[in-house]
């Protein structure tokens, strides 16, 4: 089904995906966005299309747990798996997506296209802070004003960033500076900081005033924050901004091919706007939408890194935010 449709292209493909999806009648995906954002593409996908479907939401380790142990037992769970840039390069690795191919995976650029998935949204680290307590004039403007001891005792660092920790080091390597100074800079930010697990969580404790600086939140997480009243503030962008891209594989032995792949065709399209409309910086910038990144330089996550020195750099970061040292020493 997968091979047979992805020959197709235009209205004829949407079509007969309908067509077919409709026939098969269900859907079921597995994906660790938050609620608030499966539950609206979920409403959004069902009221365009007469396909119930089945959602199913939990962190994207447990998500690739759950995937892996159905696949490897040749069981036919998700349909469609919509998950962080690592556990999804785990899938692929394990042989449990198929090939997805199409006119929107194209408008896609080439740093959220991989094998067998593809981005659909880009989650955006940058400096946020709290306005009660942070002036415009003293806000960071650079990654490196974090490693500035006014910010001792008032920043938060979360638990997990270390691909924000390798892509950023990468890049200051690339500017020019040593290891030794790029251990200094980072050494720099963790003293007197606090360590957050989890963004959702780092938010809600930054808007209660805990500390004053958030060193990698989601842009996306602070302007929800934001249009609901809270007193943050992210921009201007600390450039440049790290863009670590979120997307979907199709599952191999998916039950339900055709609407999986309408559910791909659809998130790459329509489902475009409902992230931009939830302050999520999309894949694909809808027509006539404003691209959030516009004018600000950004870098993607060294996904080959992250992949091919996974334990390199987690445990560099665990280090780092242990007092132990990073990645030069």
């Amino acid at each position: 089904m997968f091979k047979e449709m992805a020959a197709l292209d235009g209205q004829e493909r949407r079509d007969k995906l309908v067509e077919a999806a409709e026939d098969e009648g269900e859907l079921t995906i597995y994906t660790s966005m938050t609620d608030d954002i499966a539950l609206l593409l979920e409403k959004k996908f069902e009221a365009d299309f007469d396909v119930a479907v089945d959602l199913t939401r939990a962190e994207s380790t447990t998500v690739l747990t759950k995937v892996l142990k159905e696949y490897s037992s040749n069981y036919a769970g998700a349909d469609i798996v919509e998950t962080n840039a690592l556990e999804l390069f785990a899938l692929n690795g394990e042989g449990a997506l198929a090939e997805y191919s199409g006119e929107r995976r194209d408008m896609v650029g080439e740093q959220g296209q991989f094998e067998n998935w593809t981005a659909t949204r880009y989650n955006i680290f940058a400096p946020s802070w709290n306005t009660t307590a942070v002036s415009a004039e003293e806000a960071p403007k650079s990654w490196e004003d974090l490693a500035d001891p006014k910010w001792n005792g008032r920043l938060a660092m979360e638990l997990s960033d270390y691909d924000w920790y390798l892509t950023l080091y990468g890049y200051w390597q690339e500017q020019g500076k040593s290891d030794e100074e790029i251990d200094k800079l980072f050494a720099d930010m963790v003293d007197g900081a606090e360590v957050q697990k989890g963004h959702t969580t780092m938010s809600d404790l930054h808007v209660s005033g805990k500390f004053d600086v958030a060193a990698t939140n989601y842009t996306y997480i602070v302007q929800q924050k934001i249009n609901s009243g809270a007193p943050l503030a992210y921009e201007p962008i600390a450039e440049p901004a790290i863009a670590r891209p979120n997307g979907f594989g199709l599952v191999r032995n998916a039950s339900h091919p055709a609407a999986a792949m309408l559910f791909a065709d659809w998130m790459l399209e329509e489902g475009q706007q409902v992230l931009v409309d939830l302050g999520l910086t999309p894949a694909i910038v809808p027509e006539g939408a404003k691209d959030p990144m516009e004018g600000v330089e950004v870098i993607p996550v060294d996904t080959d890194k992250m992949v091919n020195e996974n334990e390199k750099w987690t445990k560099a970061y665990d280090d780092l935010l242990r007092g132990a040292g990073g990645a030069g020493r």
